[in-house]
């Protein structure tokens, strides 16, 4: 196998990673995640109340709001990565530098990685990712994009980790732990944790088995976690989110997507 790089910016999200041959085995087409302007600009936030259904989000229009106040989140697992990532976020002078949310996100882990770590994140992707087709970077970069196809590439991928995202290739990778939609809205989110949702929870499906994307036309969201947001009684209402700056300018709530996954960082 041919290391080759997978581009992830706002013009260019195309592959062709190559075989001993020097075939061309896939390509990853250029997906529009970030159109977000049906998304409501003033949200009614209100308490939310989780369903039984995996992936699902229903709200009660029974509470109210009074103060937005943010709180982080204090558990056990301490990642020098996430706490950098926050970091570098609150300090940055442009927080919302447009382009695309997933070459956003990527950018910021990576380098709150290298600044923690010394070296890029690829070096210590474990073997144990590569496929017959991919190396363990491709996977990686594969499963960050959620580049779902019809073909056999994609569905070479772990089921467990297609279609999650960031989420998705950094716990495959070993170096965080996914955190579902109850567990994100019950309070288990740590700042810094990654996060990938979709609108609908039907067109999630779909990426996960396998998909044209531009027929489909799907709409995700990548950006990192920073804070939850608490009414009065100490309820979760919201997240307050680092992205390229769609969504960053209020907090998102559960109404916001159907479908809800993130990563915990454990490195």
């Amino acid at each position: 196998m041919k290391k080759q790089t997978i581009l992830l910016g706002s013009d260019q999200t195309t592959t062709h990673p190559q075989n001993d041959n020097g075939n061309t085995v896939t390509a990853i087409p250029d997906y529009d995640f970030d159109d977000h302007e049906y998304i409501s600009l003033k949200p009614v936030q209100i308490a939310p109340h989780l369903s039984n259904i995996k992936d699902s989000l229903t709200q009660t229009d029974t509470s109210t709001v009074a103060n937005d106040v943010t709180a982080l989140v204090s558990l056990d697992n301490i990642s020098p990565v996430a706490d950098k990532l926050v970091e570098i976020y609150l300090n940055s002078e442009n927080k919302e530098p447009k382009g695309h949310c997933l070459s956003v996100s990527k950018g910021r882990f990576e380098q709150a990685y290298k600044q923690v770590h010394g070296h890029s994140l690829y070096q210590d992707l474990p073997d144990s990712m590569a496929t017959k087709l991919f190396t363990p970077k491709q996977v990686f970069n594969l499963l960050y994009s959620s580049a779902s196809e019809t073909e056999q590439g994609w569905r070479s991928l772990p089921e467990k980790y297609r279609g999650k995202g960031n989420a998705g290739a950094i716990a495959y990778a070993g170096m965080g732990t996914l955190v579902d939609t109850s567990a994100i809205w019950s309070g288990q989110l740590r700042p810094g944790a990654l996060m990938q949702v979709w609108r609908f929870k039907e067109d999630y499906e779909q990426v996960v088995q396998g998909v044209d994307v531009k027929k489909l036309d799907p709409y995700g969201h990548s950006f990192i976690f920073i804070s939850y947001v608490r009414n009065e009684k100490n309820a979760i209402i919201g997240l307050k989110i680092a992205d390229q700056g769609f969504q960053s300018y209020r907090p998102l709530v559960p109404s916001d997507y159907e479908v809800w996954w993130a990563v915990n960082l454990s490195i």
